[in-house]
């Protein structure tokens, strides 16, 4: 046998050896994988039991819950029936008990009834009546409070802003008279204006149409007139003569002739000059000559012209105090009466031909409503037209600012006692401070405190309907109860 063979044979026999290895090898992994497996299938086997064991305990549990569950199910069904009886009980006998009460009132009514001796009827208008007496003095209580608050408050402000615009006007208050003294620079000038057999005077006095008093009064002559402009034009030509010193009828007529001449230019001087001591600016020429005529105009006394810049000047101030435009009350109340200088030559009444004046010569729309409105003839549309209202009455109501006869004054009083003595209950009527204030005195039996606040107020608004009176008039309701004994 050569070496190939013995190699041949060698590889044959180390390629079965490596098989023989190879199988050797494979059945132990098989034997392991076997173990392995039945190693796993134990374990499966072991939870499954156990998961098994754990289903079966939770389905034990599950079906004890149920069987609780049904329990309270039903013990549920059974309560809510008791409950249902129950409040079907409960309903009846409320309702039985809603029939014994109803039952049990209407025996009382019968019963208060014949107590009583009214009827259904009559009972509950008796408490109506009870009622609405309660909610009346109940109202009466709030709007007594709630007056009296106001008033403090309203009037203290009032007072101080009037106060404050009246204090700071000097305006002198005495009445305009129907005579004017001349003063004469000697005694010699007397004779001078008789003239020679009382030529000089006749003549003045038959040109000018004033009376010329020549009395023992020393050093002045006094012109008597009740035509205001007629007094002017006499005065300004007797102080022309005065100062030529030239007395005699020619000069008389030519002295009369320029007064006379004179009148208009004067006027718009006059107006000029108000403007000035109003503080009103800008205003339209024929504003300026109307104003002007108004110096010899009066009312009740009180020189109208005069009476206008005291106006605007207690506007001014007031405006100031309560922030509205000083410029425009100013202005408004300056001009507030311009229509008196016209009402003897244009029909209506001085407040509307004022307002028309002022329209045509552009005045703005406040301005031409609040002189309209400040006799309350339109309504006030704004704060400066109640201004002009309040600083109007201001200036008209300062003592001594104006005059009234004698008749129309206590003819005046005796309309405001009257009309207050109409109301029921009242028992004396007093008229004070030239008719601004009222003191009414009532029968305590008649008029309790409660009603006292409706009756004041029942007498004002009787006031206001019936009477016409400048400015406010004060109502004051007294109601006093006296008892005397005497010891014997």
């Amino acid at each position: 046998m050569d070496l190939t063979e013995v190699a041949l044979v060698v590889g044959l026999l180390g390629a079965c050896l490596v098989a023989v290895l190879l199988v050797l090898v494979a059945r132990r992994d098989a034997s392991a994988q076997r173990e392995t497996a039945r190693t796993d299938v134990a374990a499966i086997r072991e939870d499954a039991r156990t998961a098994t064991a754990e289903a079966e305990r939770r389905a034990e549990v599950l079906g004890a819950r149920e069987a609780a569950f049904a329990e309270d199910r039903a013990a549920a069904a059974d309560l809510a029936h008791t409950l249902r009886d129950r409040a079907l009980a409960l309903t009846q006998a409320e309702r039985e008990l809603g029939d014994r009460q109803a039952a049990a009132r209407v025996a009382e009514l019968v019963e208060l009834e014949k107590i009583a001796g009214l009827g259904a009827q009559d009972a509950r208008a008796e408490l109506e009546r009870r009622i609405l007496e309660q909610a009346t003095r109940d109202t009466e209580a709030a709007v007594r409070r709630t007056e009296a608050k106001a008033r403090k408050t309203a009037e203290d402000s009032a007072r101080r802003i009037v106060a404050t615009a009246v204090q700071r006007v000097a305006v002198a208050t005495s009445s305009q008279s129907v005579v004017v003294v001349v003063p004469l620079p000697s005694e010699d000038m007397k004779g001078r204006i008789i003239g020679k057999e009382g030529r000089n005077i006749r003549t003045f006095e038959a040109l000018t149409g004033v009376n010329v008093l020549i009395d023992d009064t020393p050093d002045s002559v006094m012109l008597s007139c009740f035509d205001a402009e007629r007094r002017e034009v006499a005065q300004v030509a007797l102080e022309s003569l005065i100062a030529d010193g030239r007395i005699h009828p020619q000069r008389i007529e030519s002295a009369y002739a320029e007064a006379l001449a004179g009148a208009q230019e004067r006027a718009v001087a006059a107006g000029h000059e108000a403007a000035e001591h109003a503080g009103v600016g800008a205003l339209h020429p024929d504003l300026v000559r109307t104003m002007g005529r108004l110096r010899l105009r009066t009312s009740f006394g009180q020189n109208v012209l005069a009476h206008l810049v005291e106006s605007a000047q207690i506007a001014a101030a007031m405006a100031a105090e309560v922030g509205a435009d000083v410029d425009v009350a100013r202005r408004a109340a300056f001009l507030h009466d311009i229509g008196k200088a016209l009402t003897a030559e244009v029909s209506g009444t001085h407040a509307m031909v004022g307002a028309d004046l002022a329209r045509r010569c552009g005045e703005s729309a406040v301005v031409v409503n609040a002189i309209a409105a400040h006799h309350e003839e339109v309504p006030a549309e704004s704060v400066e037209a109640v201004l002009v209202q309040a600083a109007d009455a201001c200036s008209a109501a300062r003592p001594g600012a104006r005059r009234e006869e004698l008749d129309q004054y206590i003819e005046r009083m005796d309309r405001i006692e009257q009309l207050v003595a109409e109301h029921a209950g009242v028992r004396r009527v007093l008229a004070m401070s030239a008719g601004r204030e009222v003191r009414v005195l009532v029968e305590p039996e008649s008029v309790d405190d409660t009603q006292l606040p409706g009756l004041a107020s029942a007498i004002a608004k009787h006031i206001e309907a019936d009477l016409s009176y400048p400015g406010e008039i004060k109502v004051t309701v007294i109601r006093e109860i006296r008892a005397s004994a005497t010891a014997g």
